[in-house]
């Protein structure tokens, strides 16, 4: 607890990247390096063990676990816990572009499969690859082929991991909704695959495009999740209450498919998200949580949860703990 811009939102950050090398706000660790320093060191216990990450802008990421050097992220990986992360953010799951709900299903992925994680990493460095081919003046058409190969076998594995995925969160989201807004709100999630129904047809019905914009147009990078509230297309007609409470059912719903598919209860990092929820909603998500999964929660001030905590102070740090215990 405690006022804005104090660092909290860097805690919940850290814990991520010590479970999951990655930041929920950003694709590169690099980006969230803090200014003026050449890299960062995280470590924590967790599930009874020792775990250790740092990166550097040239050495890279480094993970320990038990102070052994652990080289392969895959493995680190495997060694650790999962993550549901909710911030304020979230609202862009639902009015935002495309690639937000990408990357909603890619975190989701990567967690539960360590080859989605492989398959999706291999994709974006060959769809870069075959973009600087595009858009090279002297088009070389083997290279070009070569990495259109490349871009069917891992772009078929991405298209039909996430078409999945959907089918499953969906019933979940709609449960998850329910309990959080306690309204007769009909939602629903639909993928729509960028690469239509075969994507080796649609990358020959599209060269003529491709070599124009000097890009790949279609693909699994134009994947999108089609979310609609009582049948109309939730961006546009739902309010904001509304679409807030539709990006909690999907975070909901991605906890409840991780815990389901794995038998892990995930670590649920909550960053400031209960000042935009009225007394009703909040009270809801805190009761759709699940009992036995660890929270972290951030915010400026905790006069809404005293009816069920109370503060104690721990080395001079607010903490809460509940009055039941």
């Amino acid at each position: 607890m405690g006022a804005n811009a104090h660092g909290k939102t860097s805690i919940l950050e850290a814990v991520c990247v010590l479970l999951r090398l990655q930041s929920p706000r950003s694709t590169r660790l690099g980006k969230i390096v803090k200014v003026e320093q050449s890299g960062f060191g995280v470590a924590g216990q967790a599930w009874g063990a020792e775990m250790q990450v740092s990166f550097g802008s040239r050495k890279g990421v480094e993970m320990k676990v038990d102070d052994e050097l652990i080289p392969r992220q895959t493995d680190y990986l495997s060694l650790g816990g999962l993550v549901v992360w909710m911030g304020n953010d979230d609202l862009e799951l639902v009015r935002g572009s495309g690639r937000v709900r990408r990357r909603y299903l890619d975190f989701i992925g990567c967690q539960l499969d360590p080859a989605y994680r492989d398959h999706l990493n291999r994709y974006n460095r060959v769809l870069k690859a075959r973009n600087l081919l595009l858009r090279d003046r002297t088009l070389r058409e083997s290279e070009i082929a070569a990495y259109t190969e490349l871009l069917m076998k891992h772009g078929a594995f991405i298209s039909a991991s996430r078409r999945k995925l959907v089918e499953m969160l969906n019933p979940e989201a709609v449960k998850a909704q329910h309990q959080v807004s306690a309204c007769d709100e009909r939602i629903a999630m639909k993928y729509v695959c960028g690469s239509g129904d075969d994507l080796a047809t649609s990358l020959e019905m599209t060269a003529e495009r491709e070599r124009r914009v000097g890009q790949t147009v279609v693909g699994p990078h134009r994947d999108e999740i089609d979310l609609t509230i009582n049948g109309m297309a939730a961006a546009d007609f739902a309010s904001e209450g509304q679409q807030r409470t539709m990006a909690l059912s999907l975070k909901l719903a991605q906890g409840e498919l991780l815990y389901r598919q794995t038998g892990k209860m995930p670590v649920y990092l909550l960053d400031d998200i209960f000042g935009e929820l009225d007394p009703a909603r909040r009270n809801a998500l805190m009761n759709a949580l699940p009992v036995k999964a660890q929270k972290l929660i951030t915010t400026t001030h905790i006069d809404w949860m005293e009816d069920e905590f109370e503060v104690i102070q721990m080395d001079g740090v607010g903490a809460v703990e509940p009055r039941s215990n």
